[in-house]
């Protein structure tokens, strides 16, 4: 599964008003309630908190990509939030985090999360790329950088 078929306006967050870590979390589960992937916002949150518990997502250059295996998902799930001025999210490298991949998988399905994975490590690879996503102004633009790729 290609990460541009998870893409959609509806699961992509631009600004995201959250200023912290767990806020981040909480606003991209909530953009997956109100586009229909999920049904119930606690045990999800709680599941990507229990994984963010357990060693920071954050990586370097500006991503992270929390993430958690779920049972409120039949199948790999998406949103991606952009924060221009960046959120500590205790990050590898120090620095804030700009671009948030939250992922949801099955707790069965670990092929799709990890084809996923390795292609969020590949595309943001390109810190032009990454910086294109940042500023994109709408949902519209940065699917459109998506289709792009």
């Amino acid at each position: 599964m290609a990460l541009l078929d998870l893409i959609n306006t509806d699961v992509v967050k631009v600004p995201l008003e959250a200023r912290t870590k767990n806020a981040v979390i909480r606003e991209l589960v909530e953009t997956l309630r109100d586009a229909g992937k999920i049904a119930d916002v606690e045990p999800v949150y709680d599941a990507v908190i229990a994984r963010e518990n357990m060693g920071s997502t954050g990586l370097e250059n500006g991503i992270a990509v929390p993430h958690a295996k779920t049972r409120a998902v039949r199948k790999l799930t998406m949103a991606l939030g952009i924060s221009p001025q960046g959120v500590e999210f205790q990050a590898m490298d120090g620095k804030p985090s700009k671009l948030f991949f939250l992922l949801l998988a099955p707790p069965d399905q670990s092929g799709p999360h990890i084809q996923a994975l390795a292609e969020i490590a590949r595309i943001t690879k390109s810190q032009s790329f990454c910086n294109s996503i940042v500023e994109a102004p709408s949902a519209e633009a940065v699917v459109a950088l998506f289709s792009e790729d």
